[in-house]
């Protein structure tokens, strides 16, 4: 039986992401702040929220995750382990699904210790999926609050070299880089400011959430996480903060001076991506010229490297869904992606058993 609504869950280390699909549109996505490194009752909280806004009945769920990553497990196995064994408590098991990388979806049931590892960190993968079930030749690149993931997928497959966190570092398929979370030590070493070469402090006293307070980029919904001080999210905060990374104070400087530098901190982000960008583009065979497909909070800079590339732009959520949600779906793209594959499952399945009877 086709289910009333399917919700896609993204578990992260620091947020918790979900999408709902109902009559096959995108009705609504949401993000809860869950810093998971301090315990699984942040997760528990967050699972409840989303609970709280989605139907009891006619529901189906499907999970993909990164949360296992953070340090409150002793390994990635184990994080998987307790993360199911959590959103299980709250839903049950024969409406609760996992995506499980090249497997795909399976049901929770069925899952095994040894599907563990296919399970961690595999967000990025159900994009891929259906990414690569959409369109033919495409550069997808989905820029987060904390990370970035870069992908191809050509010719219907995904061209990905490394499925682990470990290997797509390497290959540059993932870039611990985003616009919230990102300490500004780990974008350069040393940033132009009043003429002089600054040496970065190595303290974590801004991050990237406050540039781009500055540049006006960052919408406040996707600002959930508290400043490094603990302070306020004003421009003159991010701005006092952002001085303090070159030893100087708020009001050493006009605030226009701030908000250059923020400018010049953005672009130092922007080459890291790019960078990785030109690796994954140089793997591709085709002679066609792939689209560029942004997904994540940080997507306005994927724009801007379209330009930059000459490639045509396309936002992800209008391969997700055509609703008036849908340019949120985008903001939690492993989440609605997921969601769109239990439900291509689902029909699947559906036939399966009529096919049967």
């Amino acid at each position: 039986m086709k289910p009333d609504c399917i919700v896609g869950w993204d578990i992260g280390g620091a947020h918790v992401k979900a999408a709902v699909i109902r009559n096959d549109k995108v009705i609504d996505t949401m993000q809860f702040p869950c810093p998971l490194w301090q315990g699984l009752d942040c997760l528990q909280e967050a699972i409840d929220r989303v609970l709280e806004q989605v139907p009891d009945e006619g529901v189906i769920h499907g999970l993909t995750m990164t949360g296992e990553l953070v340090d409150l497990f002793p390994g990635r196995d184990e994080g998987v382990r307790q993360i199911l064994l959590t959103i299980a408590g709250r839903i049950e098991q024969d409406r609760l699904y996992v995506f499980v990388g090249l497997k795909g979806i399976l049901p929770v049931a069925e899952l095994l210790p040894d599907d563990y590892a296919a399970v961690a960190s595999a967000n990025w993968l159900a994009c891929g999926v259906w990414l690569a079930q959409t369109l033919g030749t495409a550069l997808f690149v989905d820029v987060g609050s904390t990370t970035t993931d870069i992908l191809c997928v050509e010719d219907g497959e995904v061209k990905a070299t490394g499925l682990s966190d470990y290997d797509r570092l390497v290959s540059a398929e993932m870039v611990y880089t985003g616009i919230v979370r990102t300490p500004l030590s780990a974008l350069v070493s040393a940033v132009s400011f009043e003429g002089n070469s600054v040496p970065l402090i190595a303290e974590l006293f801004a991050t990237t959430a406050d540039i781009y307070r500055l540049t006006g980029d960052l919408e406040e919904q996707w600002d959930q996480f508290p400043p490094a001080d603990g302070g306020e999210k004003t421009i003159d905060d991010s701005a006092r903060r952002l001085a303090r990374m070159i030893g100087r104070d708020l009001d050493s400087a006009p605030m226009q001076n701030w908000k250059d530098l923020a400018v010049y901190l953005r672009d130092r982000q922007l080459e890291l991506i790019e960078l990785a960008c030109v690796r994954q583009l140089s793997r591709l065979d085709s002679v066609c010229q792939p689209l560029l497909v942004g997904a994540g909070v940080g997507r306005f800079l994927v724009k801007t490297l379209s330009s930059r590339f000459g490639l045509e732009y396309r936002d992800y959520a209008e391969l997700l869904d055509n609703s008036s949600a849908s340019g949120r779906s985008s903001d939690c793209a492993p989440a609605a992606s997921v969601a769109r594959l239990l439900e291509r499952y689902s029909l699947d399945a559906a036939v399966r058993v009529a096919g049967s009877a």
